[in-house]
């Protein structure tokens, strides 16, 4: 397998292949420094710039896949291409943040693959993903559940949550199923560093029933649905597409309305009182006296007159009050079409500092959960503006080391605070000031190296034990996505367990004894995989990724269907989520016909 990149992902996906596959890889980076020694003595490493000479010297032709996972989208494209044409049966993941063009590429690359005349049996196929999409689910865990143990499917979020023996035999609610158990119990929001020995000192994954029954003095790792329900009605209505007409008028102009509101009702009841006209008459009276369009009171009564006085002296009053209102409610339209602020009062919401890539996914993530949202941004051109401004979320312009932009985002009211920028010192800097004026608060931030997140992690978690704190790494979170897409299928997600992982993939029944014409009970297979769901959507509006499935058009309706009967018999038409292990996912794709596909 060949790996072509320029930054740290590239080789912590080759150490990925390298330590858990156990694949020959060859390692094609600009500067070969970047590479550790112990890398370095088990992979061949070419240094070289991208092209087709570094294709030809890394052995492409000869290569099962090729990762292309630079940082620049239109490098990526072009070195595809190149390596299409050089090998048509070769096995292509390209990391592209653009979505649209990459299912364009997708499609483009795998119809030049099939042109091609390749061999019956080649996996030629073309897999694009984004280290933003990737990382973004288990950084939005982070704030939402208060772990990076997390899957989204079908609209869905799921976490997989640790339970101690007293928590199991206390829960109330049941789970969806019990993904393993731990080798120890630990009270550590985190997790333990436990063993991936096998046996009674390492964790099980996927136990089966009769050893879940025996084990109620170790801790269990479960998977539970996460809803995310709102704990107030009014002040979480952020990011939604409507202006709240409180939002158009400042509070001080808002009392000034209601004192002249107040004087002219005072007004009218006073002509009422004192000329013994009909209480609609003196109102209309006044109000003619007020925008100073009635007869002078000549020759009336002096009370009359005085009224009269008293009346044009607020209607002169009342003009630029009225201009201040008009002014305000305009800034407040033109701000709804371009950047909202704070609103007035905003509360248990996320703070979200950065929106670059990563940032603009994690919002994007954020609000299809309906979490409300105020982001933090330094450059008003930065890549998530436009998507904020669609979203009407509010967004505050500024550098957050300085004093005041935090306060801004009504940090000292959030629920949690996500420090995404791409700088580590400032996402550093920002989670310090924020836990200075919040000590409790919930955060989270992106971190480059993943020895640095870990130790900034600990370090955090020492000082403010009572709070939650994530630290992590982009290319931890999505190496194993890649390093899976290279090994020839594509997963839903990755949970750790202790030191061991477990992987959720989505994949068609056809073409798999062990799964084809067998019932639920019969195809679980303990310690290796476990069905968790049914897709019941039609086959033609299946998604790969099981994140946008929309089966009434409109609102979402989800296509998965849990607590299956263990007596159902799938068929070849059927589509399955799985939890596995990866010895159990690769034996179990192992015996499919290569002309069939997995998701």
């Amino acid at each position: 397998m060949v790996v072509c990149g320029d930054d740290a992902l590239a080789v912590r996906l080759a150490g990925e292949l390298r330590d858990i596959y156990r694949q020959q890889v060859t390692l094609v980076l600009p500067d070969a420094d970047s590479v550790g020694p112990e890398l370095a003595c088990s992979t061949r490493v070419v240094e070289a710039a991208p092209d087709a000479t570094a294709l030809r010297e890394a052995g492409v032709a000869q290569a099962v896949a090729l990762a292309l996972v630079y940082e620049d989208d239109e490098t990526n494209i072009r070195i595809a291409l190149t390596a299409r044409r050089l090998n048509p049966r070769i096995r292509l993941v390209i990391r592209l943040y653009n979505r649209k063009l990459g299912s364009y590429l997708a499609e483009l690359l795998d119809q030049a693959a099939a042109v091609a005349d390749t061999p019956a049996g080649a996996d030629s196929t073309t897999t694009v993903l984004s280290d933003a999409d990737t990382a973004a689910p288990a950084l939005v865990a982070a704030v939402v559940a208060g772990t990076s143990k997390v899957l989204q499917a079908d609209g869905l979020l799921f976490r997989a949550r640790e339970h101690t023996p007293r928590q199991r035999r206390e829960a109330t609610t049941p789970a969806l199923c019990t993904l393993a158990l731990l080798s120890s119990t630990t009270d550590d929001p985190a997790g333990s560093d436990g063993s991936d020995r096998s046996g009674p000192a390492g964790p099980q994954l996927l136990p089966a029933s009769m050893e879940i029954a025996h084990s109620a003095q170790r801790g269990a790792i479960v998977l539970e649905a996460v809803s995310n329900s709102p704990r107030s009605t009014r002040r979480e209505r952020i990011g939604t597409a409507g202006l709240p007409v409180m939002e158009l008028f400042s509070r001080r102009v808002r009392f000034a309305l209601a004192a002249f509101t107040a004087a002219v009702f005072a007004i009218a009841f006073t002509s009422w009182v004192t000329t013994d006209d009909a209480l609609a008459h003196a109102a209309y009276v006044t109000l003619l006296d007020l925008f100073s369009i009635n007869d002078p009171a000549v020759g009336d009564p002096t009370e009359r007159q005085l009224l009269q006085l008293f009346t044009g002296l607020v209607g002169l009053l009342l003009l630029p009050v009225l201009v201040a209102a008009v002014l305000e409610a305009f800034g407040s339209f033109r701000s709804a079409t371009s950047l909202r602020r704070p609103p007035r009062g905003t509360a248990d919401h996320v703070v979200l500092l950065g929106l670059g890539k990563v940032g603009t996914r994690v919002l994007a993530r954020l609000r299809e959960l309906e979490i409300p949202v105020v982001c933090v941004e330094e450059d008003p051109e930065a890549r998530g503006i436009s998507l904020a401004r669609r979203l009407h979320v509010p967004v505050v312009l500024g550098d957050v080391t300085q004093d005041g932009v935090l306060e801004a985002a009504h940090i000292h009211r959030a629920r949690a605070f996500l420090a995404l920028t791409s700088s580590d010192t400032t996402n550093l800097e920002a989670i310090l000031c924020a836990r200075t004026s919040t000590p409790g608060l919930r955060v989270a931030l992106r971190l480059y190296d993943d020895e640095f997140a870990t130790a900034v992690h600990r370090t955090l978690r020492a000082a403010h034990p009572q709070a939650v704190t994530r630290s992590r790494s982009v290319t931890s979170l999505a190496a194993p996505a890649f390093a899976t897409a290279m090994m020839g299928r594509q997963i839903l997600g990755a949970i750790p367990v202790e030191r061991r992982v477990l992987l959720f993939a989505a994949i068609d029944v056809d073409g798999l004894p062990q799964l084809e014409g067998r019932t639920i009970a019969d195809t679980f297979n303990p310690g290796r995989w476990r069905i968790l769901a049914l897709d019941t959507a039609d086959p033609a509006e299946r998604r790969p990724d099981l994140r946008a499935t929309r089966l009434d058009g409109q609102s979402h309706v989800s296509g998965l269907l849990f607590n299956l009967h263990p007596g159902h018999l799938l068929g070849p038409n059927d589509r399955v989520v799985i939890a596995a292990t990866r010895q159990g996912l690769a034996e179990l794709l192992s015996t499919r016909p290569h002309t069939s596909r997995a998701h």
